[in-house]
């Protein structure tokens, strides 16, 4: 465990550490149900909004998806904090009415924070589609420019620039149906590398008329799903 790890760890056990001192200390050990349900609803608080981290969705957004659950824990804890030490401070004799109130706080926000990493893990999930149709276009495009620049057939390199301004021009926007063609796109690509590597003008030729071919159909597809 890191110096850093363990300093936050401390950080973590200040306010539990004060809580129950102060709790115990002032209040003794003798309490009524009520004032024990408050108590472990303001731990609960707490503790869901320590674990908050855990539910945030890796991703480019995770710093606004961290944000949104945050707020959300950290707001639920100052409610049922304050409403928890209200109802230690008056310690009804039912408990009903404590356990009711602070169920109610705890509902509304497991469903705010459900409702919020549902919707995280849809934005990310359209974050993750889009940065694969992304990656289709901008690494194919990135491999055939590559290799213009180890090729000095004047034949080979018209077809691989024909190749290139195929794929560089090719729409970003994709649909999942083409991922198989892309993703064929993407190692018929790599079999010209090898070609390259090799000097093997006949293969290298051959490959890329049927990429081009490929990138071609993939772009008349895609049009009719727009």
């Amino acid at each position: 465990m890191t110096k850093q790890n363990t300093l936050w760890i401390i950080l973590d056990l200040v306010f539990l550490i004060v809580f129950n001192a102060v709790f115990f200390v002032l209040g003794g050990t003798e309490h009524n149900a009520s004032v024990w349900i408050s108590y472990a609803f303001i731990h609960f608080a707490y503790l869901m909004l320590l674990l908050t981290q855990k539910l945030i969705r890796a991703g480019k957004s995770s710093a606004v998806f961290g944000f949104s659950l945050y707020s959300i824990s950290a707001a639920y804890f100052l409610v049922g904090f304050v409403t928890g030490v209200i109802i230690i401070l008056i310690a009804p004799e039912s408990y009903r009415g404590a356990f009711l109130v602070q169920l109610c706080i705890a509902g509304i926000y497991g469903v705010m924070l459900i409702s919020h990493i549902l919707a995280n893990e849809k934005t990310a999930g359209v974050e993750e589609k889009r940065q694969h149709q992304n990656l289709y276009v901008k690494d194919a495009s990135a491999k055939i420019k590559g290799l213009l620049e180890k090729v000095s057939d004047k034949e080979v390199k018209k077809k691989i620039e024909r190749l290139y301004d195929a794929l560089y021009s090719s729409p970003v926007k994709s649909h999942h149906s083409l991922a198989q063609m892309e993703n064929s796109i993407l190692i018929s690509i790599i079999e010209i590398e090898s070609a390259v590597s090799v000097g093997n003008k006949a293969r290298i030729v051959s490959l890329a008329n049927s990429v081009l071919a490929a990138v071609n159909e993939r772009n008349i597809r895609l049009k009719a799903f727009n």
